[in-house]
């Protein structure tokens, strides 16, 4: 790393320590305890916790937790590009350091989550259905967090992006839980193969002994 380099990088670390300690003080004033907004941004983090503690299938509850686990990676990914180029902000925090973990970590890995489950053991389109969640997210959800100032949209962004971005991300999910779900039957088959010649030789060696039994019997 070249001297010019390196002071540069220490500019943007500098600056990044700047813009941290501004969004504690903005947290501190605007977003703490006293407001209302922060009990209603904690309730959509706890109440859906609860509420997939109770009622998650536990008979599937491997594949339903990397789904949603999935779902949560690629919204918070999703979320921290859109506000760090200004697409996008949420004014009102939880902690201050992580701006849309209610959303991102909760209420909505969780809501798709009982959407996944309930078409897992009803055998319904997944595709059909998370369409229908991201239309309810895009232009329900997100709407009536704008109205009640939990969220702010800005430049090019607009309600129809938003709805496709939950579409995509939702799909994306499915796609890695169903990719690895392949690599882990086809793990399973493997092993099968391999360890089915072994008892087709243990069958076959217990019928020569039986045999050898029998005729001397006789």
């Amino acid at each position: 790393m070249t001297q010019t380099q390196a002071d540069y990088f220490r500019k943007l670390v500098a600056g990044q320590e700047v813009i941290t300690r501004q969004g504690v003080d903005y947290w501190l004033i605007y977003s703490n305890i006293n407001t209302w907004q922060f009990w209603t941004i904690l309730a959509m983090l706890i109440v859906p916790l609860a509420l997939l503690y109770k009622f998650i299938d536990r008979t599937m509850i491997y594949k339903i937790a990397f789904f949603g686990f999935a779902t949560h990676v690629l919204f918070a990914y999703t979320d921290a590009f859109g506000i760090r180029y200004g697409l996008w902000g949420y004014p009102y925090q939880v902690l201050p350091f992580l701006p849309s973990v209610s959303l991102d970590a909760s209420l909505i890995p969780i809501a798709i989550m009982f959407v996944f489950q309930w078409t897992l053991k009803r055998r319904k389109n997944f595709h059909l259905y998370a369409f229908l969640t991201a239309l309810a997210f895009g232009f329900g959800f997100k709407p009536l967090l704008v109205l009640s100032g939990l969220f702010e949209k800005y430049k090019w962004v607009n309600y129809i992006i938003i709805f496709l971005i939950y579409l995509v991300l939702f799909e994306g999910a499915y796609l890695l839980t169903s990719l690895f779900e392949k690599m882990k039957t086809a793990s399973n088959s493997k092993e099968r193969d391999k360890k089915t010649p072994s008892w087709i030789n243990l069958i076959y060696l217990n019928r020569r002994i039986l045999g050898r039994k029998k005729s001397r019997i006789t």
